[in-house]
């Protein structure tokens, strides 16, 4: 679920990156339908809690020290 949420989270993240070039990467994937394109704003949005969460009030890991 974590590694999932993080996928997520790179995807939203680069999808705002590029926006600043006026491209929508959701959009051009998921245009087509607008529910399917929401659901993924959603789900982008329900990872950054997770990921929030998992943080703790700490971003490092034990791997990281």
């Amino acid at each position: 679920m974590k590694k999932l949420a993080q996928i997520l989270l790179i995807v939203g993240g680069l999808n705002w990156g590029l926006h600043a070039f006026d491209i929508n990467l959701v959009n051009m994937i998921f245009g087509f339908n607008a529910s399917i394109e929401r659901i993924v704003y959603i789900l982008v949005g329900v990872s950054a809690i997770i990921c929030m969460k998992d943080c703790g009030g700490s971003c490092s890991t034990e791997e990281d020290k």
